[in-house]
C-alpha cells in the first residue's frame, strides 16, 4: 500500500507493528504455545498487513479453560442482569467511540469500502451489544408454569462457556450478531475469527478489557480451521456452539458438536432470489438488486443472486441493470470514491472467475462477462468486475454459490412458474419480492422456501426479526431476535408437591 496515499490511523498503524498481533486469553494478551505465526494480507494490493499469533489446540484449550475459569469465579454468570447490561451499554459506547480505528482495520482487512464499515458494521456491533442488553434486563428468568397440586416454574440460568468460529466476510458485525446475546445472558466466550481477516476482532478485545469486563469472559483465538476452528468444534469443555460459514465445514462442525451432545447453531451459506414483478418502477428496483449483489463485492450470504424477472420487463430491467452495474466503481477500500473493493483473497479471485468461466462454457449468456479487473496502483489486489448472466435455471451460476458480485438472471411468466424456479434450491436462506400488490408479494414470499422473505428490500435486518436459515442454509436457532437470547439461557423446571 501507497503509505502517501492512505494515512493509518496511529492506533492502527501501532497494532498492525506489533509483531505478532497477540491472541486474547483469561484477560492476558498471549503468544502462541509453540510460538507460531501467519502473515494476513491486504486484499487491496496483496501486502503483508500483519503478523498474527497462530493458534493451535493447545491455544484453544487453556482459551476454553480460561473462559470456564471465569464463569465459575469472575461474577460475570451471577451479577445482576442490570450490571452486566451497563458493562456491555460501556461496550457500546467503546465501539462507537473508536469506530474510525475498528472500520480501518475492517477496510484494510475485508478489502470492503471504509465507508460501508464505518456506517453499516461498527455501528451495528453497538447497537445489537445494547438491543441484547435492554432485552436481557426485561427478559423475565423465572416463568410460573400453572400445574394442579404443583408450585411450578421454569428458570433460565447461562449454560457455560459459548463457542464460535466466524467468517471473513463481516467479521466485527457478526461478533455483534453473535457474543452479543451470548454475554447478555451470562455466558463466557471463544471466538475463533477466520484466518483471513483477524484484525478488528482482536482490536475488539481491547475495547472489552477497558469496558471493565472481567478477565476471561472473551477469548479470542486467531488460527486456521483445520487446526484452532475444529480443536474448538471438538472441545468437550464447551456448552454452545455458533457457526457461520459454508455448509461443508457447517457439516463437519455439526458433526463434531454431536460428539459431545454440544447443541450448535449454524448459519451457511445461500443462493438467494429476488423476483421481480411487470408492475414495478424497473430503474429504481434495478438499482437496488444491483447495490446488493455488489454490496461488500458480493460476498454476502444471504444477497440476492438469482433474479427472476417477469418476461413482460425482461429486457427493460436488464438493459438499466447491465447500465448501473457498469457504473459501479471499484478501488482500494480506502479510497473515497470506491463503491466496490476487492474481494478477500486471491483464493475467493479465483473461485469467482471460475465459475464465470464454467458458467459461460455451460452455455450462459453474458450480459457482462465480470473477469478480472485492474485497479492502477493497486496491481497485486484481489479485484473481479460485477457481471450479470443469463439462461437455464440448471446452469451452475444459478444452482452453486459464487459469493461474488455475480448476478444469474431467468425469466417467468406467473407466479406459480417464479415459485417452482426459486425453490428448486437447495439453499433456503433469504429472498425478496417485488410488486406493488403487496397481497401478492406476502403470498409469493411466504410460498418461497427460505428463513427470511422480504418485499420491495433485500438485505433487511432490523433488530428485533429473527435472522436463520433452512435446508442447507442453516439449523439450529437464528440471531437478531429475542429468541436468541433465551438460546443461551438454560432451561430448568423447578417442582414442589403442595399436598
Amino acid at each position: 500500500m501507497a503509505p502517501d496515499l492512505y494515512q493509518f490511523l496511529p492506533e492502527v498503524h501501532a497494532f498492525l507493528s506489533q509483531s505478532p498481533v497477540r491472541m486474547f486469553i483469561g484477560g492476558r494478551w498471549v503468544e502462541a504455545v509453540n510460538g507460531g505465526t501467519f502473515e494476513t494480507l491486504d486484499p487491496g494490493d496483496g501486502s503483508p498487513l500483519a503478523r498474527v499469533a497462530e493458534g493451535q489446540a493447545e491455544d484453544i484449550d487453556r482459551a476454553v479453560r480460561a473462559a470456564r475459569e471465569a464463569f465459575t469465579r469472575s461474577g460475570w454468570a451471577t451479577m445482576p442482569v442490570k450490571e452486566r447490561a451497563v458493562l456491555l451499554h460501556r461496550l457500546a459506547d467503546l465501539v462507537e467511540k473508536n469506530c474510525a480505528v475498528l472500520a480501518q482495520l475492517e477496510s484494510l482487512d475485508v478489502g470492503k469500502p471504509l465507508s460501508a464499515a464505518a456506517t453499516v458494521d461498527i455501528p451495528n456491533v453497538a447497537q445489537t451489544l445494547r438491543w441484547y442488553a435492554d432485552l436481557a434486563v426485561h427478559t423475565r428468568l423465572r416463568e410460573p408454569i400453572p400445574v394442579a397440586h404443583y408450585e411450578a416454574y421454569q428458570a433460565r440460568t447461562p449454560y457455560g462457556v459459548a463457542a464460535f468460529i466466524l467468517p471473513w466476510n463481516f467479521p466485527m458485525l457478526l461478533v455483534g450478531w453473535n457474543l452479543a446475546p451470548a454475554l447478555a445472558a451470562g455466558n463466557t466466550v471463544v471466538v475463533k475469527p477466520a484466518e483471513d481477516t483477524p484484525l478488528s476482532t482482536l482490536y475488539f478485545c481491547k475495547l472489552v478489557e477497558q469496558a471493565g469486563i472481567p478477565a476471561g469472559v472473551v477469548n479470542v483465538v486467531p488460527g486456521f480451521g483445520e487446526e484452532a476452528g475444529d480443536a474448538l468444534a471438538e472441545h468437550p469443555g464447551i456448552n454452545r456452539m455458533g457457526f457461520t460459514g459454508s455448509p461443508e465445514v457447517g457439516r463437519k462442525v455439526a458433526a463434531a458438536c454431536g460428539e459431545n451432545l454440544v447443541p450448535v447453531k449454524l448459519e451457511l451459506g445461500g443462493k438467494g432470489a429476488a423476483v421481480v414483478f411487470d408492475d414495478v418502477d424497473v430503474e429504481e428496483v434495478a438499482t437496488k438488486l444491483v447495490e446488493a449483489v455488489t454490496f461488500n463485492t458480493g460476498q454476502v450470504c444471504c444477497t440476492a443472486t438469482r433474479w427472476l424477472l417477469h418476461e413482460r420487463i425482461y429486457d427493460a430491467f436488464v438493459e438499466a441493470a447491465a447500465e448501473k452495474m457498469q457504473s459501479i466503481r471499484i478501488g482500494y477500500g480506502l479510497s473515497a470514491d470506491t463503491m466496490m473493493g476487492p474481494v478477500v483473497s486471491d483464493k475467493q479471485r479465483q473461485r469467482v472467475l471460475g465459475y464465470l468461466e464454467r458458467g459461460q462454457r455451460q452455455g450462459a449468456h453474458a450480459v457482462l462477462p465480470g473477469g478480472p479487473a485492474e485497479v492502477p496502483g493497486h496491481e497485486g489486489g484481489f479485484y473481479v468486475k460485477p457481471a450479470l448472466l443469463a439462461g437455464n435455471p440448471d446452469n451452475v451460476c444459478a444452482r452453486e454459490e459464487i459469493f461474488g458480485p455475480v448476478a444469474y438472471l431467468m425469466k417467468f411468466a406467473d407466479a406459480d412458474e417464479a415459485i417452482e424456479l426459486v425453490n428448486r434450491s437447495p439453499y433456503g436462506l433469504a429472498n425478496s419480492v417485488w410488486s406493488m400488490q403487496i397481497d401478492r408479494a406476502q403470498r409469493v414470499a411466504e410460498a418461497l422456501v427460505a428463513g427470511n422473505g422480504w418485499i420491495n428490500g433485500h438485505n433487511l435486518f432490523p433488530h428485533g426479526v429473527p435472522y436463520a436459515g433452512c435446508n442447507l442454509s442453516g439449523m439450529g436457532g437464528g440471531v437478531l431476535g429475542p429468541d436468541t437470547l433465551l438460546d443461551y439461557l438454560r432451561p430448568q423446571s423447578i417442582v414442589r408437591p403442595l399436598e
